[in-house]
């Protein structure tokens, strides 16, 4: 005869609530996400209150020309963009962390950004591309393919060389290096003119972010981010090592190989449309772990909200810390990233 299970049993109580709470903290990281949108939505050289926001959200046809095209065509992209660029990148810091077993790992910790750097410069420096791509799709295009081909290289010469995540990070090292002097040979290169071009690239940017970044993004990461969802239970069983994972059932191999695949699509589709953007992906997954816990099922949705937010919230300070003009979004999540960080790090009872 089987054993009943107590579901008032204290424990199985405690769980059922500490359940419930991280449901709530998710809800609430999600409406924290619309708020900080539509902030970022009225932020700008021409002040919006939230009546004007949200009723041309709700009927852009009671709108004036100008206004309509303030919302729909500058700052509602990229508001949107910032939401799923922020998402995109702290999903991949979040798995990047799990598969190498690094607190400090970021979706640029194997040379990503670097990669898509170099790759950015080759077209806007030198006009060298993929035949056939429309120049003005060149820079993007190009660090995307840069950045998507520097992960595959990675994984290629670790499996060659059999090796665990040791060998895929000094190989990735060993890549931000050489794209870095790659990248600085062809500054020297470039004209004035060029060259400041590439620098606000690589400072990251919304200002450029249209639809078409928009529909990329959303496709990405609404493509991705199911797949990571679907590996939570052995993303989580890995946080217990290697060895209980294995004898859980987890192919470790190919879980660490799928995942960092996942990584790099949604960190080069992040780099191809709006420049490097740092820090996100390495403090939103540690708040989410403060917030959440180690359950991927929960933290990975999480970590999505918390980086979007963060990122949002950093377009709109862009946009307020110089008025008139938006600040490289890649600068503001660097002030703000730094300090949250070493606060994280330092706080007390350990590590984040």
């Amino acid at each position: 005869m089987r054993a009943s299970i107590d579901l008032d049993h204290p424990i199985l109580a405690a769980h059922r609530r500490s359940a419930r709470r991280r449901d709530l903290v998710v809800l609430a990281l999600g409406l924290a996400c619309i708020v900080a949108m539509i902030l970022d939505v009225m932020t700008g050289p021409s002040a919006l209150g939230w009546g004007q926001v949200l009723a041309g959200l709700v009927s852009p046809g009671s709108l004036d020309p100008a206004t309509h095209a303030i919302i729909w065509q500058i700052r509602l992209p990229q508001a949107l963009v910032a939401i799923l660029v922020g998402a995109g990148l702290a999903l991949a810091g979040a798995e990047m962390q799990t598969v190498l077993d690094n607190p400090l790992s970021d979706p640029f910790t194997l040379g990503i950004s670097s990669a898509a750097s170099f790759g950015a410069s080759l077209a806007i420096v030198l006009g060298i591309g993929i035949p056939f791509v429309p120049f003005d799709a060149m820079t993007p295009i190009n660090a995307f393919v840069f950045a998507f081909g520097a992960v595959l290289l990675i994984q290629a010469l670790a499996r060659a060389r059999s090796g665990g995540v040791q060998s895929l990070v000094l190989f990735g090292i060993a890549l931000v290096f050489a794209f870095n002097a790659l990248t600085a040979l062809v500054q020297f290169l470039s004209s004035p003119e060029a060259l400041q071009q590439l620098v606000f690239w690589t400072m990251g940017s919304l200002s450029r972010a249209g639809w078409w970044a928009v529909a990329l993004l959303a496709l990405v990461v609404g493509t991705v981010a199911p797949f990571a969802l679907l590996a939570a239970r052995q993303l989580t069983a890995l946080r217990l090592g290697e060895d209980r994972a294995a004898s859980a059932g987890v192919d470790v191999a190919r879980l660490r190989f799928v995942s960092l695949l996942r990584v790099s699509l949604l960190s080069a589709t992040a780099v191809a449309c709006v420049g490097v953007v740092g820090f996100v992906g390495l403090v939103g997954p540690h708040i989410a772990r403060l917030l959440l816990g180690e359950d991927h099922r929960r933290f990975l949705p999480g970590s999505m909200l918390v980086g979007a937010l963060l990122m949002s919230l950093a377009a709109s300070a862009a946009k307020l810390i110089v008025p008139g003009s938006s600040m490289p979004v890649g600068i503001v999540t660097a002030l703000i990233g730094v300090p949250v960080f070493l606060a994280l790090m330092l706080r007390p009872g350990g590590r984040a």
